[in-house]
């Protein structure tokens, strides 16, 4: 925690740095006044004083830092500065700069600057020249750039180092979860231990969801999914080495080593330090398949901490739906009976999206019922009932339990077979409200699939209320996006005439430490609601053709996600490239 100055004690370090001369902007400028309001609101609401002055100024970030380094007589850098510029993680190590929130950089001709975040902190100079004893230039940098270019570093440093052939035991900790934390993979002594521990701490830092570890005939390579999207993040080289990692992770997740024939499952905890240092269990559930080469391990985060942090304000608002399908959807949400369903691939966002609409009809006056697998987000005032096929509480046999628990709604997580169709269809027709998702490409397949499962058409028009189908598009860098103008063969692959594309405000993200280089920053959902009518319902009884079922629903207002995702690029939120990887053009 960094220190706080007193007023005298800020005016004298003004007064220190006051022989770097840098010309003061009074249109962009921070005053002795607000920081000493800032210092005000920080000690009352406990928020950083650098977050509380930035509220105040009422800058840009860009311009914030510029305004601190001129009232602190520090010299600035931005984001791109920072790159044309090498660490030096041996003057200053990692965990020192992290630590410190200080970094040593090296320029082209090997000058030596420290850039920091924090010129409020009182101590840190003295700290760091104590531990550097060079002649050093101070430089200012704004919190969020230095904590993305650390982590760009962190990332390419540690976890994909290469394995030395050398393998021993490792010891787990006194509860039996591991400790990733930066303190223990420093300290420890087997490249195994260090590679798996540092593997999982990079991918819980990026956001990944997902760690994959594919053997080929030269090694391990490691991807994360980040946003729904594989991303390569390095690899280790050698079959033995592979196989040792492979075997840790087994070892963790109470695996059988010897077995490399068949797949396995299995799970594990480990302890991750979050923000302000606060330890905290984080679930990963395992799934190792052979391969031609050994074995791969696919490793699925389920950070049940950080989920219910975000389940608190959870709502449509939150995943970014367009205010008419929010409207319409909420509408269907507010019926006393019948069947919500949601529907899309895995990754979809389709069970965080009936944990927003639940978190907005839960007023306390209703008995709301969940049957998950598993329970993801933990809702107040909710009873959220896990899945355990091994005891034989299936999704089937647990809404035959809850119909007798005098529910007034219930989720089902998954519709997966014929029986637990027929029971949720069932109680949609005896006066209960029924949320719940199925696997589906389009509103339109989910009637096939009902079909498929022998549900009577009849029930299942009566019963249904509505179906949204949704995908996830990521969504361009706000910090690096600049205009664009795709070429002309991308813009005839994604269905546009160049007459069409000129309206549009076309944006790229170009890659940037806040966006791990990849361009975009963060998902918005996009969705097509099919609300039911009585045509609707009388051409899909008739088993009329699906031609004419989407006619009726375009005349009732429902729109394909290929329009909406084409609003997303029109807007300049995101890109071609990216709707045409989540959308089709049909």
């Amino acid at each position: 925690m960094t220190g706080m100055l007193k007023k005298s004690e800020f005016e004298n370090v003004v007064a220190i740095n006051a022989h770097h001369k840098i010309p003061t902007n009074a249109d962009n400028a921070i005053s002795i006044e607000q920081v000493n309001s800032a210092k005000t609101i920080a000690s009352q609401t406990k928020q950083p004083l650098l977050e509380a002055l930035e509220e105040i100024s009422e800058l840009s970030a860009d311009d914030f830092v510029t305004a601190l380094g001129q009232l602190m007589h520090f010299p600035t850098f931005s984001m791109l500065q920072l790159y044309e510029m090498t660490p030096d993680f041996e003057l200053l190590t990692f965990a020192d700069a992290s630590k410190y929130g200080c970094v040593a950089l090296r320029n082209n001709e090997n000058s030596l600057y420290l850039i920091h975040t924090n010129p409020f902190d009182s101590y840190l100079q003295s700290k760091v020249d104590l531990m550097i004893q060079q002649p050093v230039i101070w430089g200012l940098a704004h919190y969020k750039d230095l904590n993305a270019f650390l982590t760009h570093h962190e990332t390419s440093m540690r976890a994909m180092d290469g394995l030395a052939t050398e393998h021993t035991e490792s010891q787990a900790n006194q509860n039996g979860i591991e400790d990733i934390s930066l303190r223990s993979i420093s300290e420890d002594t087997s490249p195994v231990v260090k590679f798996v521990r540092s593997t999982l701490y990079d991918a819980l830092k990026a956001g990944a969801s997902d760690i994959h570890m594919e053997t080929d005939a030269h090694g391990l390579t490691v991807k994360y999914r980040i946003d729904g999207v594989l991303s390569f993040e390095g690899g280790i080289q050698g079959i033995a080495q592979a196989e040792q990692a492979i075997s840790r992770i087994k070892v963790m997740s109470e695996l059988d080593i010897a077995e490399r024939r068949v797949p396995q499952d299995g799970r594990f905890k480990v302890l991750a330090t979050g923000g302000e240092g606060k330890v905290r269990e984080v679930d990963l559930r395992v799934s190792i398949m052979p391969s031609v080469f050994g074995e791969d391990a696919v490793l699925r985060i389920l950070d049940r901490k950080a989920l219910s942090d975000e389940a608190k304000g959870l709502s449509l608002e939150t995943l970014g739906f367009e205010p008419d399908i929010m409207a319409r959807f909420r509408l269907l949400a507010e019926e006393p009976y019948g069947m919500l369903l949601v529907t899309g691939p895995t990754g979809s966002g389709k069970t965080t999206t009936l944990y927003g609409i639940l978190s907005e009809i839960n007023n306390g006056e209703d008995k709301i019922v969940t049957i998950e697998d598993p329970v993801e987000y933990q809702l107040p005032g909710i009873l959220q009932i896990p899945v355990n096929e091994k005891k034989g509480l299936t999704f089937a046999r647990g809404l035959r339990s809850i119909l007798r628990h005098d529910p007034d709604k219930i989720m089902v997580g998954e519709i997966r077979d014929a029986e637990t169709a027929q029971i949720a269809v069932q109680s949609a027709l005896t006066g209960h409200l029924v949320l719940t998702t199925v696997h589906a490409n389009s509103v339109f397949d989910v009637i096939g699939r009902f079909t498929n499962m022998q549900v009577d058409p009849y029930s299942f028009v009566s019963a249904i209320n509505g179906i949204m189908a949704q995908r996830l598009v990521r969504i361009n860098c706000a910090h690096c996006a600049v205009e664009d103008t795709p070429d002309a063969a991308l813009i005839s692959k994604s269905g546009l005439t160049q007459e069409q594309a000129a309206s549009f405000n076309f944006k790229k993200g170009q890659g940037c430490g806040q966006c791990h280089g990849t361009g975009y920053k963060g998902r918005k959902a996009i969705a097509e609601l099919l609300c039911f009518n009585d045509v609707i319902r009388e051409l899909i009884v008739t088993r009329e053709p699906v031609r004419k079922v989407k006619e009726a629903a375009s005349a009732n207002g429902t729109r394909s996600m290929r329009e909406a995702a084409l609003d997303l690029v029109k807007r300049g939120e995101t890109t071609l490239q990216e709707i045409n990887r989540v959308t089709s053009l049909v």
